[in-house]
């Protein structure tokens, strides 16, 4: 004997839901007690929905949702309605989930139990049970409203909310503007079924219209009371078969805002426990409505900063590739300091600029947009880097009340700001309370750069922002020092230093602001450890490609730029430029590189060894490494004390048949030859000659005119072999 017959003979059905395409399987003994012709069927599952009763099936539904989530059966008891609304039999359901590849199918049988049945739907008595899944659904619906972030959101929250024992199958939202409504959203209805609705007077005859002008609900049970109530415009809502209506104010701090109609096929009594349901929903709805249109209006403002303050690169540079991010915080109106811009100058060089104003403010992106055109229009004038710079701060310092204090919370850039070795960046910080201040004076950091885009020459003036990096053609990323003052606007007569340097065909440079270092946790110096690795594993020709992997390596992928649940990863803005230069790339080019430390800079001297250990990444030899810092070092250090000028160190790597040699130079402004001394041993001094006769494989001192050069040479031993001192 077959299965099913068994299972026929006890009154036992089996039926099969499948979750992924909604279609609910049944046997001929299943069909049979949900009151269908005795035989095999697939219905969809609204159908089998309309057969159970509301309440019951608003329990159900959690229960199967809690089997889902612990893999237990299902059990519950379902009350069976015929046509017209009247229970014909209890049934016992017992099923168990089966879930794959996130769906599932709910498997189980039903059986027929003996149960009082005469009743309708309508007048079952609300039970304990009813009033504690109301509890739960009002819980549930309000968590689900609070978290949406736009009108869309709410919308979709409100249309899938499963009311205990009576959900709307229809609703609609309705707004006003001026003396009409307007349709906000609806649910339920076909496209094009909203157009009579869409710009209809307030006093017109209408449900909705009447709620908004008087605020108060309208409750019409049956379409006899519809009819009654609003004949004029009954034909509107007869086309759509429903049975009960409920019209509620969506009312925010005392002023009707619109209204909510929530339509049912079948006739609801709108008991007092139910309009309770309604009038709770209307409320957060309403709440929830006013926050996503503050939430979506403070968007489209920050949008339209953000449009309106930061550029567009323009068309393509002959022999330069350009590409940019800005991607603001995560707080607040979306909008900040950062900003990046691109000019035009005569005689076919290009300007680039990078900046961050301090906070997070709309005073803030209003600072910006005006120190942005400032910068440009000192540009355009024809000033020099330095003096672009100088003007600038001068502008800055008179627009935002410089004669205060002129304290800034975190130091001061390169004018004093700094302490030694604190890391490869240099910027004058904006401290603990970035973003804070509302009024008084404010700074902001900037990199400003001009380049030929025929030669590569370099111009950079620095106002203590961080310093750009260069990624050379073999792969390997330095920081490239450059000479700096202390932030705009904090002493209008800071000078601004220009370093020169060449960018070589092949070589990308990269700006940016503290953001893209220091989110995440990171310091300066982990945040630009986590940028150069990125830097130098990327293969591709794209630029555009590069800057997205930058901003994905601080906060995740695109999907969280936006607002939403992930928002708040953003702790600062980022603003990001890069520059590559074209032209046929040599592979076993030189590295090269120079920077400056300046006698009121001492420092700089553990920058300029970091700097070299960057140069060295990949040097076989760690001696020979160690032993490079050390005489640059001593180098530096000799210029500083025995001279009164500045330390210029000059360092290339080249490559030939022999293998790759290091050379370094460091030159200063004085005519005084050094002498190789023999110290003591306790002697704090004088070693400096005497080391690179010990440590160089190669070195010695040029006179040049007015002062003089110092060098030595390594050359790097074969893989297996010592190096220096081996």
């Amino acid at each position: 004997m077959r299965t099913e017959d068994v299972l026929a003979a006890i009154a036992t059905g089996m039926w099969c839901w499948d979750n992924a395409s909604g279609i609910v399987t049944l046997d001929a003994e299943a069909a049979r007690l949900l009151g269908l012709p005795a035989e095999p069927v697939q219905l969809t599952e609204a159908a089998v929905r309309s057969r159970f009763h509301p309440v019951d099936w608003n329990e159900i539904d959690g229960v199967v949702n809690l089997a889902v989530a612990e893999g237990t059966l299902a059990e519950a008891r379902l009350r069976i309605m015929d046509g017209h609304g009247r229970v014909i039999r209890t049934v016992r359901s017992r099923s168990k989930p089966l879930i794959e590849a996130g769906d599932y199918q709910l498997v189980g049988t039903l059986q027929e139990v003996a149960e009082p049945q005469p009743g309708t739907a309508a007048r079952t008595p609300i039970t304990g049970d009813w009033r504690r899944s109301r509890e739960a659904f009002l819980l549930d619906a309000g968590r689900a409203l609070a978290e949406a972030r736009s009108t869309a959101e709410v919308l979709r929250v409100a249309a899938s909310l499963s009311m205990p024992g009576f959900s709307p199958d229809g609703l609609a939202v309705f707004g006003v503007a001026g003396e009409r409504l307007t349709i906000i959203g609806h649910h339920g209805h076909n496209a094009g079924d909203e157009g009579p609705f869409t710009s209809m007077s307030v006093d017109t005859d209408y449900p909705a219209a009447e709620v908004v002008r008087t605020g108060r609900a309208i409750y019409l049970p049956s379409p006899e009371e519809y009819l009654r109530r609003f004949p004029v415009t009954w034909p509107l809502a007869q086309r759509f078969g429903r049975q009960s209506w409920a019209y509620l104010p969506l009312i925010v701090a005392g002023r009707t805002m619109g209204a909510w109609m929530a339509a049912f096929k079948h006739q609801v009594a709108f008991t007092p426990d139910e309009r309770s349901v309604l009038t709770t929903v209307a409320r957060m709805l309403a709440q929830a409505l006013a926050r996503a249109g503050v939430a979506e209006s403070e968007r489209e403002l920050s949008l339209g900063l953000q449009r309106t303050m930061m550029p567009v690169l323009g068309p393509g540079i002959p022999g330069l590739h350009v590409a940019a991010r800005y991607v603001p915080t995560g707080g607040g109106l979306q909008v900040g300091g950062d900003w990046y811009d691109m000019i035009q100058l005569p005689g076919g060089r290009i300007a680039l600029v990078i900046g961050d104003v301090q906070g997070h403010d709309v005073r803030a992106a209003g600072l910006m947009g005006q120190l942005r055109i400032a910068l440009r229009a000192y540009a355009s004038e024809g000033h020099r880097p330095d003096a672009v710079l100088s003007r600038a701060s001068r502008f800055l310092y008179g627009i935002t009340d410089g004669d205060g204090d002129g304290s800034v919370a975190g130091g001061g850039g390169d004018g004093g700001g700094h302490e030694a070795g604190a890391g490869p960046f240099r910027i004058g910080g904006e401290g603990p309370d970035k973003g804070t201040h509302n009024g008084g004076p404010r700074f902001a950091t900037c990199l400003y750069m001009e380049i030929d885009p025929v030669t590569g020459a370099v111009d950079i003036a620095r106002a203590g922002h961080p310093d750009p990096a260069v990624r050379m053609t073999d792969g390997t990323v330095l920081l490239r020092p450059t000479a700096g003052g202390l932030p705009l606007g904090i002493d209008p007569d800071t000078d601004y230093p220009t370093t020169r340097f060449t960018l070589e065909p092949g070589e990308t440079l990269m700006m940016c602001t503290d953001g893209l270092l220091e989110t995440g946790g990171h310091d300066l110096d982990s945040g630009w450890e986590r940028i150069r690795a990125l830097l130098e594993g990327h293969d591709g020709d794209s630029l555009e490609d590069l800057a997205d992997s930058l901003v994905e390596a601080v906060h995740g992928p695109g999907s969280h730029h936006t607002t939403g649940p992930l928002a708040d990863r953003r702790e600062d803005d980022i603003a990001v430029l890069l520059l590559s230069r074209q032209g046929p790339a040599v592979r076993e080019a030189p590295r090269r590189t120079m920077m400056t430390v300046a006698q009121a800079e001492p420092e700089r001297i553990a920058a300029a060894r970091q700097h070299m250990r960057q140069l060295l990444h990949d040097w076989a030899d760690e001696d020979q490494l160690d032993s490079a810092v050390l005489m640059v070092s001593e180098m530096v250090t000799n210029v500083l004390i025995h001279t009164d000028g500045d330390a210029l160190i000059v360092a290339e790597v080249t490559c030939d048949d022999g293998g790759r040699r290091l050379r370094v130079e460091v030159a200063d402004a004085s005519d005084e030859l050094p002498h190789k001394r023999h110290p003591g041993e306790m002697a704090s001094s004088g070693r400096g000659l005497v080391l690179m006769e010990m440590l160089a494989h190669a070195w010695g001192v040029d006179p040049r005119g007015e002062g003089k050069s110092i060098w030595f040479e390594l050359n790097e031993p074969a893989k297996g072999e010592g190096g220096v001192g081996a």
